[in-house]
Order: C-alpha cells, then sequence, then structure tokens
C-alpha cells in the first residue's frame, strides 16, 4: 500500500442542494451534446467533402478519427492533472471556445491539410470537458447516485449525434453554394461546419453560472498531505492494474466497433441502399437520440437495482452483459437486403452500445479517490478514444479499401470490426469482475465518500 493510503481526508461531507447539482449536470450535459455535435458532424458530410476535396475513404476516415484523437487524448492526461488541482469549471469554458472556433474553421478548409489540423483543434479543446466534468459530478453527488448523475450526462453522446445528423442533413439540402466575403464560394457542408460552432458560444454562457464545487473523498498521507504525484498516480493504477486494465481494455474495444460503425453508418445507407443525405440524417438521428437515451437511462436503472440486490461489481456486470448483446446485432445490421431492416438492428446496435455509457464512468469513479479522478478519467479516454475515435473508423476504411478493394463494401467492413472487436471486449470485462470487487473493497476502507442514505 502506497504512503498516501494510510488515511482519508473527509469523515462526513455535505453534496448540496440536489435540485443544484442536477443543475450543473444539464449545464455539461450541453457541453457534451455540444461537443459531439462537433465531432461527429463530419460523418454525415463524407461524400461531399470528398468530391470537393478529392480525398479517398482511408484520408477520411483519418479526419474523423486519427486527427481529432491524436491531440484529444495525448494531452488529457496533462489537462486532467491541472482539472485536479484547479478550477474545472473554467478549464472547460476554455476548451468550449476552443472547439467551437476550431469546428468553425473546419467549414474554412480548401485541402486535406488544413482540414486535417482543423480538426486537431476541435480534439484539443475537446480534451478538456469529460476528466472535469467526471470530477465535477463526482463532487456533487455520492456514489449511489452517481451511476444516474452520470448517464444523464453521457446522453450527450447520442443527442449530439442525433442532432449532427438531424441538422447537417437539413441544412446540406437547403442550404446552396454561397460566396464568403474575403472567402469566396462555399458548398453546403462548410456552410454546416460556421453553423454547428455558433451553440458552443452559449453553453460558455451557461458554464459561467456554475460554481466550482469542493472536493471530496480526497486521500491524505500520514502527515495529511493531499498532493500526489504523476508518478503516485500510475503506481496507483498498476498496483490496481487487474481492475483497471480490464475495464478499461472492455471499453476500448467496444469503443473501436461502436465509432468505426458510427463513423461510416451513412455513408452505408447511400452507398447500399441509395439514401440520401437528408433521409438518413433524419432516420440514423432520430434513433441515436431516442434509443441512445432509452438504453443509457435504462442501464443506469437497471445497475442500481442490481446494487440495491447486493451486486457491489453492478455497474461492470452491465458493462459485460451490454457487450455481448452488441455482438450479434452489430454483426447483422449491415447485412440485412432492406434498409428498414438495417435500420430496425442499428437501433437494436445503438441501445445496447448506449446501455453501459454511464456505468463505464461510474464504475471507475467508485474505486478512484478524488484527487486522481480527472487524471484516472483521461487515462481511460486516452485508451478508449485512441482505440475507438483514432483507430475504429480506420480499421474499417482499410477493410473497404485495401482488403475488399471496392466503396460498396463498407458494409461487411462494419460487420468484420463488431465480430472482431466486441467478442474481446466480452473476455476483458468478464476477467476483470474479480479483481475489480476487490478494488471496491480497498475502496470503502480508504477513501469512499459518505453515502446519503
Amino acid at each position: 500500500m502506497n504512503d498516501f493510503e494510510h488515511a482519508t481526508a473527509t469523515t462526513e461531507e455535505q453534496y448540496g442542494s440536489p435540485t443544484y447539482a442536477w443543475y450543473v449536470v444539464i449545464i455539461l450535459l450541453f457541453a457534451y451534446v455540444t461537443s459531439f455535435l462537433d465531432r461527429t458532424i463530419l460523418t454525415l458530410l463524407v461524400e461531399p467533402i470528398r468530391e470537393t476535396l478529392n480525398i479517398t475513404d482511408l484520408q477520411l476516415s483519418l479526419l474523423h478519427g486519427f486527427a481529432f484523437a491524436v491531440f484529444y487524448v495525448s494531452l488529457g492526461v496533462p489537462i486532467a492533472r491541472f482539472a485536479d488541482s484547479h478550477n474545472r469549471v473554467k478549464l472547460i469554458s476554455a476548451g468550449v471556445l476552443v472547439w467551437s472556433v476550431m469546428t468553425a474553421v473546419c467549414g474554412l478548409a480548401r485541402n486535406f491539410t488544413h482540414m486535417f489540423l482543423a480538426r486537431v483543434g476541435v480534439g484539443i479543446g475537446e480534451a478538456t470537458l469529460s476528466p472535469a466534468a467526471y470530477s465535477i459530478i463526482s463532487d456533487y453527488f455520492p456514489v449511489e447516485k452517481r451511476p444516474r448523475a452520470f448517464s444523464v450526462y453521457q446522453t450527450g453522446i447520442y443527442v449530439g449525434m442525433g442532432l449532427a445528423m438531424i441538422i447537417g442533413g437539413y441544412v446540406i439540402a437547403v442550404v446552396p453554394s454561397i460566396n464568403m466575403p474575403f472567402y469566396g464560394p462555399m458548398e453546403p457542408w462548410q456552410v454546416v461546419f460556421l453553423l454547428v460552432g455558433l451553440p458552443g458560444l452559449l453553453v460558455f454562457l451557461l458554464l459561467r453560472t456554475i460554481r466550482e464545487p469542493e472536493r471530496k473523498g480526497m486521500m491524505v498521507d500520514a502527515e495529511g498531505n493531499t498532493t500526489i504525484s504523476f508518478r503516485e498516480v500510475l503506481s496507483f493504477i498498476v498496483a490496481r492494474r487487474g481492475a483497471y486494465g480490464y475495464v478499461i481494455g472492455g471499453v476500448a474495444a467496444k469503443s473501436l466497433a461502436f465509432y468505426g460503425v458510427a463513423a461510416w453508418l451513412p455513408t452505408y445507407f447511400i452507398r447500399t441502399f441509395g439514401w440520401d443525405a437528408q433521409t438518413i440524417g433524419l432516420w440514423y438521428g432520430l434513433a441515436s437520440i431516442i434509443f441512445g437515451v432509452i438504453g443509457i437511462n435504462t442501464g443506469s436503472s437497471v445497475s442500481v437495482w442490481l446494487r440495491n440486490r447486493g451486486y457491489s461489481d453492478a455497474n461492470l456486470r452491465i458493462c459485460l452483459g451490454a457487450e455481448a448483446c452488441l455482438i450479434p446485432v452489430g454483426i447483422l445490421a449491415s447485412l440485412m437486403p432492406t434498409p428498414e431492416l438495417s435500420m430496425m438492428f442499428y437501433c437494436g446496435f445503438i441501445f445496447f452500445a448506449s446501455f453501459s455509457v454511464g456505468c463505464q464512468a461510474a464504475a471507475l469513479q467508485e474505486i478512484t479517490p478524488n484527487q486522481l479522478r480527472a487524471q484516472v478519467s483521461a487515462i481511460y479516454l486516452f485508451c478508449t478514444n485512441m482505440v475507438g475515435i483514432g483507430f475504429g473508423p480506420t480499421f474499417i476504411a482499410f477493410f473497404t479499401d485495401v482488403v475488399f478493394k471496392n466503396d460498396a463494401l463498407v458494409g461487411y467492413s462494419m460487420s468484420i470490426a463488431v465480430a472482431v472487436a466486441c467478442p474481446i471486449g466480452v473476455f476483458l470485462f468478464w476477467r476483470g469482475l474479480k479483481p475489480y470487487r476487490k478494488c471496491l473493497d480497498l475502496a470503502k476502507q480508504n477513501y469512499a465518500s459518505p453515502s446519503t442514505h
């Protein structure tokens, strides 16, 4: 046991007004919706961007994944270390401004390099959000209420993706090419990027209305110090590698399948069934919002139900079961003979993908002391997003461009991604159950925040 685990920093802690705590979650949810709107809008714009910039599927996958993820994940840990000892609300506010401006800059791109650099900027800004948000939410809610709070926050993934599809499809259909002063002709897809960058300004103002919470569940050493070096952070994780490694690995495997499929799903419907961008944008957008929100909130409710029946590892059990359900629906979805059947299976895919999202975040926060939460979240996001966002779209593009050498077979590539990644994730979650339960016991003994029961 490390020296800094010998004592706990708190006794009875108050979480304040539940109403205000939920207000904070809603504002952070708005920020998350905006971030996913900005990062995923490119998904619907594949064909017009390919035509305008004259690039391949593989290059597009790099724009969607690697360009965004490289700094999103590499800056996540140092930003999170800052968040664990400084004002988290101000950090998120600065990030919102950066990613909103850089999203608009994507609309000014004239070639692959310009777009790549702008997507890097979006990733840098968005790297500030989730590690700090997870830490803030943990300081506003006791442990038994965190799965629900995290689930509400994480609905931003599906609402943001859905709005990106719906708004993007509509704008492409109704907005003509325009002449921008000092720039020249702009295609409809470029106008879309300019428009979706605007909501971030409203989110920035809303963030100014929330307070930085008092930190709770702190670890201290024998001398009463709460400051922890990054070496000690890594030592803490390595000592619990059986829990952290398997949980993060399981989520990373799921992320490869989910983000890969999400990136190419509109293109699959356009190429395979001849749908236009507005049609697939509407249907995919509605499916993401409806089934994503239902799935994520159902998952958190089941987690609470299991916890109340004595399953302390309820969050991890939810992750295992949900990823197992992804395998059949994810493989079959892009093999269906009609668009209606395919979309039906994708609704199931979205439901099961979202089912465990709130539980993933809560599982790690539950075994992590306060001053490590943002950093552990950043390491978690580094691994899962590097695999999911960084390589998921490219994994599918590789099979389409290099193995099949046929753009029309993107659906087969999507099925392969699910068939390869999700069984690995199920195995890792299963292996992680026992070490995770041991970490839960350690957390309760050393640095758990008090319950409100």
